[in-house]
């Protein structure tokens, strides 16, 4: 299992940047459900594989029923930073009628659908009809579906993705991410009717003012 700030300092402010995210993310779905949340970058430049996991735990932690859904067909990393098998997963349930392979992490709260076997084309399976179902049954077991996708500008996974879950967030990276690329990852996912419920801003400089209370 690959460390997570989550897991390894807790009490640190990148631990509980992702616990207030939790809030926010809570508070977002009084108004309109959100027991399905996408979660995605523009482009390549941010870790949004451990930014999603990280945000998995941290709601897992708070007492959060959580599903991770594995939903990068093409370079899936939620199997190797959790330590889990990924010879089943998302491609051989939408190809085969099989039970949820679904499986549990050490964090209690915390399951995880891995990716499974690489395919050859990754939309045509995301676009099955057979997706919706499975949404819905993974609804039906928590209290929030996470889905780690691809960077939207990428590829047209993240846009189909979209169009299936309850809300978007848009991961951004602090001297990485051009506004340009944000701009347009924005646009792609108001054509597809996404609801966007938030942008988060990765590696951004810490504020010394707001540090070294309560610690």
């Amino acid at each position: 299992m690959i460390n997570l700030i989550t897991l390894t300092d807790p009490r640190s402010a990148a631990a509980e940047a992702y616990q207030s995210l939790r809030t926010n993310l809570e508070f977002s779905s009084l108004e309109q459900p959100l027991h399905s949340i996408l979660v995605t970058s523009a482009d390549n430049m941010v870790e949004k594989s451990s930014a999603v996991a990280n945000l998995a735990v941290a709601m897992a932690q708070a007492g959060d029923r959580i599903t991770l859904v594995d939903g990068d067909l093409r370079r899936p990393q939620q199997h190797e930073i959790f330590g889990l098998s990924n010879q089943r997963g998302l491609t051989t349930w939408l190809q085969e009628e099989i039970p949820a392979p679904l499986q549990k992490t050490q964090v209690e709260g915390l399951q995880v659908l891995v990716s499974g076997p690489l395919v050859t084309n990754p939309v045509a399976l995301l676009s099955r009809k057979r997706m919706a179902d499975i949404l819905i049954e993974l609804q039906e077991q928590a209290d929030y579906v996470l889905v780690d996708a691809p960077p939207v500008l990428a590829v047209t996974d993240a846009a189909i993705w979209a169009g299936k879950v309850n809300g978007v967030v848009l991961l951004i990276n602090a001297g990485g991410t051009k506004r340009d690329h944000a701009q347009r990852a924005k646009a792609v996912l108001e054509t597809v009717h996404a609801r966007m419920v938030g942008a988060v801003l990765l590696n951004a400089e810490r504020d010394v003012t707001m540090s070294g209370y309560y610690r």
